[in-house]
């Protein structure tokens, strides 16, 4: 066998078994897909695929585990790639970084312009996406690492490190009622209609808890991804925000207060995750030592080691 024909079972079990799409992905056609997959199964003597006529439709039990060493085998594979160019000395190549809007916008950039001033030859795709995508385009390999709020410690296959620590905070337009409160208590804000982060981003999950531990129900009367959107909608006496700290800018939110809310709301810790087992280039381990600074990269080439044993 060989490592196209694993990469067909890969795919295939990746896209629910859409043979058409796995050809697409592998630049193949179907009928080629089709005998990899044939061609595997012959050599071991096992059906990997449940099969209606010649559509696949599943897994068989063996194949569970089959799936389970072809992971194995093109994560290995590729960190034999990553590993010969890092020995060679070449220090160029794609560092693939996926994270929310908000990390994005306000918590890379200088992480970013430090990192392509010690590394002018290597590209940064940034991506940005919900932390469930995030999570999968990591698990695949689509992309190096992932960052973000929520999220990441959920899959066992991903390697995590906390990388800063951070608060929600208040937001409303110059002169809200809001202001002459001190302390704001959650009963407060709920009095109005609230703008904030969409279900499983940016510390969401930390905001309900704190009505839901209160017994006070909030009017959350609009979410999105965007810190800035959300910001753009207080702006146009929408609703009261709560966002990220790290979202407000206080040279160009004009006309906005920000109000620190850390009585309110749990703190939230941002992670930076990896693949487990997969094999991080100096560059990579270098991004990370820059966005979690407290990590040396003995603690993070130990961590990947200890969770890829």
């Amino acid at each position: 066998m060989n490592f196209q024909q694993l990469r067909s079972i890969r795919e295939a079990a990746r896209r629910n078994y859409n043979l058409t799409e796995v050809a697409q992905a592998l630049f193949t056609s179907q009928p080629g897909v089709s005998r990899q997959i044939r061609e595997v199964e012959e050599e071991l003597g096992v059906d990997i695929f449940e099969r209606n006529g010649k559509r696949l439709t599943g897994l068989t039990d063996p194949g569970v585990g089959i799936l389970k060493i072809i992971e194995r085998l093109l994560v290995e594979a590729g960190n034999l790639q990553q590993a010969s160019l890092d020995y060679r000395g070449q220090s160029s190549g794609t560092l693939s970084v996926a994270t929310t809007h908000t990390q994005a916008r306000y918590a890379l950039p200088k992480v970013v312009q430090a990192f392509r001033s010690a590394f002018p030859e290597v590209r940064i795709a940034l991506q940005q996406s919900s932390p469930d995508h995030i999570a999968e385009w990591v698990l695949s390999g689509k992309t190096d690492i992932g960052i973000a709020t929520e999220g990441l410690t959920q899959f066992a296959d991903l390697v995590s490190f906390p990388c800063y620590r951070w608060s929600h905070v208040i937001v409303v337009p110059e002169g809200h009622p809001l202001l002459a409160h001190s302390p704001i208590r959650l009963e407060d804000l709920a009095q109005y209609p609230l703008i904030t982060y969409d279900l499983g981003f940016t510390g969401r999950s930390h905001i309900d808890d704190a009505f839901t531990r209160a017994g006070v129900a909030p009017d959350i009367v609009l979410t999105a991804m965007d810190s800035d959107v959300i910001k753009q909608y207080v702006t146009l006496g929408m609703g009261v925000g709560i966002v990220a700290s790290m979202a407000i800018d206080q040279g160009r939110d004009i006309g906005l207060r920000a109000v620190e809310a850390s009585h309110l709301f749990e703190p939230n810790v941002t992670r930076l995750a990896v693949r487990r087992g997969a094999y991080l280039r100096s560059y990579a381990i270098d991004f990370i030592e820059r966005f979690a600074t407290d990590l040396t990269r003995e603690e993070i080439v130990g961590a990947l080691t200890a969770n890829s044993d």
